[in-house]
């Protein structure tokens, strides 16, 4: 297997400040933390979450799990192509095995992911033990080291604690993107005191909270920094976005040069940039916003 530093992330990621009227107005700064910038196929908050798992697996073949567009599933397929692991994606929707495969599919096979089709149901029920099992047993997979969908367990989140340490002394509030919220309870534990992260969830349902709280207890023990959701800015859901979605996303590249991500990142952007406009901020207080990845 090819070591991980031998891929040479761009680590601490960049800073970007930018000046925005829709911040400066309030008296509120906005930098950019350029975290799609770490390394060109494993991106953002990919890295971070995956690189401590890869090297808990140790060589041995890596399962995940993710629906046909998943980011997850693309990063995990990379990972294994650049470092020498075999890969293997359990996609929800037995229904789509016998389907011409997606571009992100193809991508995934074409980095060598071997690909398993589960049913929705199964796949709701993946992370009971016994589930699990006969899935493994089914995929040809028993003996494999297992990331949970999104990335999201305590190792991911103990190598996300980098990312909030990296910002001390940057930013008073920061801002994310979050899917399962692995990103967000590292990032909170790694601010320090006085600095807040604040998530912008993607999926409607408001389970995060719980769901961040048990990362942290499974990574730290207990509950670290400080954190708060907005569940406001889904626009409708994972992978749904509107036409004010684009044209906010279309806008802030052309003020700023900076290819938005539609699911994710523009879903950050959209809610700071409300914020802001609510006075959340208070004048003087610099936000960060971290750009997870790219269209």
């Amino acid at each position: 297997m090819t070591s991980l530093a031998s891929l040479h992330p761009r680590l601490p990621s960049p800073l970007q400040e930018i000046e925005d009227d829709r911040f400066t107005r309030y008296g509120v700064g906005l930098v950019l933390k350029r975290d799609d910038l770490i390394h060109p196929e494993l991106v953002g908050n990919k890295w971070r979450k995956l690189a401590p798992n890869l090297s808990a697996a140790a060589g041995r073949t890596v399962v995940t799990f993710g629906g046909a567009y998943s980011n997850h599933l693309r990063a995990t397929a990379a990972a294994g192509r650049l470092l020498g692991l075999r890969t293997v994606g359990v996609v929800r929707g037995q229904e789509l095995a016998g389907r011409p495969l997606n571009a992100s599919l193809a991508r995934c096979a074409a980095d060598g992911m071997r690909l398993h089709f589960i049913d929705r149901s199964t796949y709701r029920r993946k992370t009971e033990p016994e589930t699990l099992a006969a899935v493994l047993r089914a995929a040809g997979a028993e003996d494999a080291y297992v990331v949970p969908e999104g990335g999201s367990n305590a190792l991911a989140v103990r190598g996300c604690r980098a990312l909030g340490e990296e910002l001390r002394g940057h930013a008073d509030v920061v801002g994310v993107a979050c899917g399962t919220g692995g990103t967000l309870a590292g990032l909170a534990a790694g601010l320090g005191p006085d600095r807040r992260a604040l998530g912008v969830p993607v999926l409607k349902g408001g389970f995060l909270d719980g769901d961040i709280r048990a990362l942290q207890q499974q990574a730290f023990g207990g509950l670290r920094g400080s954190w708060r959701l907005d569940e406001r800015f889904h626009f409708g859901g994972y992978a749904r976005t509107t036409p004010e979605l684009d044209s906010f996303a279309a806008d802030f590249e052309s003020r700023h040069g900076l290819p938005v991500e539609r699911l994710y990142v523009a879903k950050l952007l959209y809610g700071l940039v409300a914020l802001a406009q609510e006075g959340h901020f208070t004048p003087g207080t610099t936000v960060a916003a971290v750009i997870t990845g790219r269209p």
